[in-house]
């Protein structure tokens, strides 16, 4: 229950967001979707072209929709000189905007189509205008069934947002995906709940207005319409300026091990004095993008990401020269490399390791011979990435079947036998607490993967902060990050990344108290 309770305590903020996007994804929705109904409804033709259009795009998936508009965000930027945001708020408002326009067209069309000729007949005969046929008679008869249309939009909405957070903005889809992640089913039950009482709230008052409409009680509807008013305001609360420090955004990927980073960096700079927010649950291209943008302050990175993704090189040189010179790229990108955390978090191939014994498997080379017959377990990223390109085409992999699955059900893939193979993490516990093998490179396919710290514009040259996260550098070594993580990822005594963040700090000596002994130059909480 106490876990319950603790993830509960972080919907307020996520439910300011989750509002927020909704009810702009609405409105905008309604600004395309209510002058073209009106239009469709004076035009078949048109009509029967926009609704097809509409159609259309409630055929793409939402996440697929989202993710879809970063890229064409992104060049559309670079057209105009990076003015425009490709992450967070403005993909998710446009895709979602555009799943809000079909219920509101179609009971638009069909509402202004439906009416008794007898009434539009009878407003002409006693000579009143176009406009004011319009807005005395048209639309309010056929109010009821375009508010219909507008409820329904809403619901969709509401629960499309939750996928906002793979593009980098904040939603009640965070407590769920990094519920999903750990397991931790607290985090999952508290944002479905949050949603699901969202959507039926929204659904309930919108139906009070679309009664009111039908009857005719002006009273009921009104009442109706103070609600929304009155639930927005108390929603949004928590976004409400107060005049305080700049929060400074911590930023993590979508599994364990980076929960339980961005905690540590957060436990650090709160006792610095910052106020911190986390952007849990985004990609590797999303979260770099982010930084660069100054929507992400501070994340850990893993230098193989940011060689092959972002700078696309598929050399692979040493590890020293490797964060040089990505030091020198990320620079150029505005975003500053602080230095590595000491740890390698490379992809590794692993087998159980009975099976591996049985085959006499040891290296990749020997994968390869035996690969045709084996099923390929994977992150939901790696098939996608240049790392897999250049190890299948170094050792000539080819596998009976390959299914991507988050990190924590790919583990348990291999587990139940549904995999053969994994693409595993050489920080995770789980290696050594599952017995599994890691199957060697010998061909130096996989480049170095040391975690490293990244700061975005607006805080990479901040003293306090930078005093803050210095003594993580070079601190962490690999068998205490895999047992933080281990701590995360198993099924029995789990725990939260907040508690393996507290342990982790414990373990590799920095304590809640030790960070104004770290530097004297930190000033007291509340000062920048």
């Amino acid at each position: 229950m106490s876990a319950f309770l603790d993830a509960l305590a972080r919907v307020p903020p996520l439910l300011a967001q989750h509002v927020l996007l909704a009810i702009a994804a609405l409105a905008l929705g309604m600004v395309v979707s209510l002058p073209l109904a009106l239009l469709s409804a004076r035009q078949p033709k048109l009509g029967r072209i926009a609704l097809a259009l509409a159609s259309l795009v409630q055929t793409i998936p939402s996440l697929a929709l989202l993710a879809l508009f970063y890229p064409l965000l992104l060049i559309l930027s670079g057209l105009v000189g990076g003015r425009i945001p490709a992450l967070g708020f403005l993909p998710s408002l446009l895709a979602l905007s555009l799943y809000a326009v079909l219920p509101i067209l179609r009971n638009g069309v069909t509402g202004l189509t439906g009416l008794d000729p007898a009434v539009t007949r009878a407003a002409d005969a006693v000579g009143m205008t176009a406009a004011q046929k319009l807005w005395q008679v048209e639309l309010p008869l056929a109010a009821p069934v375009l508010v219909a249309g507008i409820r329904t939009a809403a619901v969709w909405t509401i629960g499309a947002a939750t996928l906002s957070t793979t593009v980098g903005q904040p939603s009640l889809g965070d407590l769920i995906f990094a519920g999903l992640q750990t397991q931790a089913w607290a985090l999952v039950l508290a944002g479905c709940l949050a949603a699901a009482a969202l959507a039926l709230g929204v659904d309930a008052v919108i139906g009070m207005i679309e009664r009111g409409l039908a009857r005719g009680r002006r009273a009921v509807w009104l009442t109706g319409v103070a609600l929304l008013a009155g639930g927005l305001a108390l929603a949004t609360a928590p976004l409400w300026p107060r005049g305080e420090d700049r929060t400074v955004v911590i930023g993590a990927k979508n599994f364990s091990e980076q929960y339980i980073l961005a905690r540590l960096i957060g436990d650090r700079l709160t006792q610095a004095g910052y106020r911190v927010r986390y952007r849990d649950g985004l990609g590797s291209a999303v979260i770099f993008g982010a930084a660069r943008a100054g929507d992400v302050d501070v994340y850990v990175e893993y230098a193989g990401t940011l060689w092959t993704t972002a700078m696309h090189r598929s050399d692979v040189p040493p590890r020293a020269a490797m964060l040089a010179d990505l030091s020198r790229w990320t620079d150029g990108q505005g975003v500053r490399l602080l230095g590595p955390l000491g740890f390698e978090n490379a992809y590794a191939f692993a087998m159980r390791g009975a099976d591996a014994r049985r085959r006499g498997m040891a290296t990749l080379s020997d994968l390869s011979v035996a690969a045709p017959a084996l099923r390929l377990g994977s992150d939901l990223e790696f098939l996608d990435r240049p790392e897999w390109a250049a190890v299948r085409d170094a050792y000539g992999l080819r596998f009976a079947a390959m299914t991507p699955y988050s990190p924590t059900f790919m583990y348990r893939a291999l587990a139940s036998g549904r995999a053969d193979v994994i693409s595993a993490f050489s920080s995770d516990g789980r290696i050594a607490a599952d017995g599994l093998t890691v199957l060697t490179d010998p061909r130096r396919a996989i480049p170095g993967y040391d975690a490293v710290l990244l700061l975005g514009p607006a805080h990479a040259t901040d003293p306090r902060l930078l005093a803050a996260l210095r003594p993580l550098l070079h601190r962490i070594p690999v068998d205490a990050i895999r047992q933080a993580n281990y701590r995360v990822d198993r099924d029995a005594g789990k725990q939260t990344p907040e508690a393996a963040a507290r342990w982790l700090a414990g373990r590799i000596g920095l304590q809640e108290n030790s960070l104004r002994t770290d530097s004297r130059t930190v000033r007291p909480s509340g000062s920048r």
